[in-house]
């Protein structure tokens, strides 16, 4: 067997951190749409879990996190580095005695993160509140990533793994672009798998800018095996291998004043800010 004193000398260990759709609009659409192409969440959980746990088994040194996003908030569901006894159960002894695994640890913690999400929805913003926060939990993985790689010189090779299934969020762009230069600038791949029916033109230049993967599976219900044969492989091993890639990008912006994808607009020649409408005075210098 062999031991790694430091994670420099292993050029295929990686820190995955993933950010996990749980849009309860779009699940919810997902199931009533009848389509027999259409995953449901249970389905489309199985194969994540699986999905989790072959990271984990490619190396021993890899590191996984999940961050939850929901439609009102993102949350740190799962962390491979933490100790088994933070999620020991305090309620029921007999439970609390038994070895958990990590697909029982995320599922607890995913199913607790969704009821939190959905009390914090009323009546007044439920409407209102249909796309999920990717912005923030882009900023929460690139957050931590940079604590790991402030560390110290020997840490894992780090990429983010976007699993989106609800469609974008025009009113989020500047925060979702904000963050993807701020990977491109920290050498963090994004890498998006998208299992909704329509296409990401956020995480498309996401994966595109960060030099990261690119894939909306034309069957989900194979979905593990283009997790396993696609997102699964470490950076330095994509060097090897002829990983798909986008035929096309969707490079529209959305407008800062009706927060609308665009095909042509007026830009300030100060800010650079984007408008449908022209306008005498730029909104965002004043």
């Amino acid at each position: 067997m062999i031991f790694y004193s430091s994670f420099a000398n292993a050029d295929d260990v990686s820190l995955v951190v993933a950010l996990l759709d749980t849009n309860p609009f779009f699940w919810a659409s997902a199931a009533s749409s009848g389509q027999a192409s259409s995953l449901t969440f249970p389905q489309f959980l199985e194969h994540v879990l699986a999905f989790f746990n072959s990271i984990l088994l490619l190396h021993q040194m890899n590191q996984l996190v999940v961050i939850g996003t929901g439609t009102n908030s993102c949350e740190f569901i799962y962390d491979s580095s933490a100790m088994n006894s933070e999620y020991k159960k305090s309620k029921d002894s007999k439970a609390s005695q038994e070895i958990l695994t990590p697909s029982t640890i995320l599922v607890q913690q995913l199913e607790d993160f969704i009821r939190r999400d959905q009390a914090l929805s009323t009546n007044n913003n439920a409407a209102k509140n249909i796309h999920s926060l990717l912005s923030g939990s882009l900023s929460m993985a690139l957050c931590y990533i940079q604590r790991i790689l402030r560390g110290g010189p020997s840490h894992p090779q780090p990429r983010i793994l976007c699993l989106q299934g609800s469609p974008d969020g025009p009113q989020q762009y500047v925060a979702v672009m904000n963050a993807i230069f701020s990977a491109q600038r920290s050498m963090v791949p994004i890498d998006s798998c998208i299992v909704g029916s329509q296409h990401s033109a956020f995480l498309q230049q996401a994966s595109h800018i960060t030099g990261g993967i690119y894939l909306k599976p034309q069957q989900p219900e194979g979905l593990f095996q283009f997790l396993a044969m696609v997102f699964a492989t470490d950076l330095h091993t994509r060097r090897f291998l002829q990983l798909p890639r986008p035929t096309g990008v969707d490079f529209r912006a959305s407008c800062f004043c009706h927060k609308k994808t665009i095909d042509m607009g007026y830009v300030c020649s100060v800010c650079l800010s984007i408008f449908c409408e022209h306008s005498k005075k730029c909104s965002t210098c004043e």
